[in-house]
């Protein structure tokens, strides 16, 4: 008995019965706790192998990119079974994701704004109240919920994916879960690159000016690099005011941002000592106030571009391998109807606000 192992020694004797042991279970070890870092690498690495293939299609066959993301995304989908990846999958789809938001505040300032002129200003914010708004109330009629419309009308009215993407982070899971907020992805990817081949060729067939197709397009094409694509494509003069409306809708996410957390009802999500301002909305009016009041140097503003767009593409692509496919294939064509009635009041809004302003 001396020779015994230890820990044999302190466990009763095995049954008489027992003749090869089989019934005595020796404890394993406790595993040592993984730091938390490690709980996310999983994850991580596979959203970024998924994002720099939907990069390298984008790149290659000039596709939207967060389009390409979300479908690769969505064809990783099966991944999502692995519980060793929630963790991973979660900080890109949430954290990453709020960075990519702050780092848009390096790329607008308030002076791109104010050479707008208050009347096109004014046009622009009510713009966003509208769509968002007809938004809503399409969501509401095909009986899918306010927050729904909220969510699909907003990424309409201000910048595509980008605004899906955070007004999901503002408006919480309880009230738009990940299949819907796929499905808005889609639909305003999907709307935004049609608008981007066919608003410039409305624009020229119904004779505006250089200053009024590129309001035109600055504000009602979904996608930021969509919207000034097809601005340049028409001439310098078109790209230049497309960049400049499109950017003050870029800056208006913030206070929309803002207005939704302050105006939505509790779901009860919210911590208790929570501010009532979400962290990255005050850190993008911080950015943004920088970078009106200081030059900086053009090497952080394509920095902040890059890591935005980096970003941007990581939380996608999580949100696709994350998406419940069971409740994504249940939606049905009434889910894009939002993004389509949305998508038509901002194209018409535009065209009459260009016709007045210029």
């Amino acid at each position: 008995m001396a020779d015994m192992d230890p820990v044999l020694r302190e466990r009763p004797l095995p049954a008489a019965a027992d003749l090869f042991g089989d019934l005595l279970e020796v404890e394993a070890a406790p595993a040592r706790a993984r730091p938390k870092l490690f709980t996310y690498l999983p994850g991580l690495a596979i959203t970024t192998l998924a994002a720099l293939a939907a990069a390298w299609l984008g790149d290659h066959y000039h596709a939207p990119l967060m389009l390409m993301g979300l479908l690769i995304g969505l064809a990783f989908n099966f991944l999502n079974a692995d519980t060793r990846l929630h963790a991973g999958l979660g900080f890109a789809s949430k954290t990453l994701l709020r960075w990519g938001i702050v780092l848009v505040g390096l790329q607008v300032t308030i002076w791109e704004i104010a050479a707008l002129g208050w009347p096109s200003f004014v046009a622009i914010g009510v713009m966003i109240v509208v769509v968002m708004s007809v938004g809503t109330l399409a969501s509401r009629a095909l009986g899918m919920g306010a927050a729904f419309g909220t969510l699909a009308g907003g990424s309409v009215a201000i910048c595509g994916a980008s605004a899906a993407l955070a007004l999901s982070s503002v408006l919480g899971e309880k009230r738009v879960n990940q299949a819907q907020l796929t499905l808005v992805l889609v639909a305003v990817s999907a709307a935004s690159a049609l608008a981007m081949s066919t608003y410039p060729v409305l624009s020229t067939l119904l004779g505006l000016s250089p200053h009024a197709a590129g309001f035109l397009l600055g504000a009602s094409i979904h996608d930021v690099a969509q919207a000034l694509g097809a601005g340049y494509s028409l001439g310098e003069v078109q790209g230049q005011t497309a960049a400049i409306v499109k950017l003050t809708r870029v800056a208006l996410l913030a206070p929309t941002l803002l207005l939704v957390t302050l105006t939505l009802p509790k779901d009860g999500t919210e911590k208790k000592g929570a501010p009532p301002v979400p962290w990255f909305i005050v850190a993008f009016l911080l950015l943004t106030l920088l970078n009106s009041v200081l030059t900086l140097p053009t090497q952080v503003a394509a920095a902040a571009k890059a890591g935005t767009t980096a970003l941007l593409l990581l939380a996608v692509v999580a949100t696709g391998i994350r998406s419940p496919m069971n409740l994504l294939l249940k939606q049905g064509w009434r889910a894009s109807m939002p993004v389509v009635a949305a998508t038509a009041t901002s194209f018409l809004l535009a065209l009459g606000a260009a016709k007045l302003l210029f």
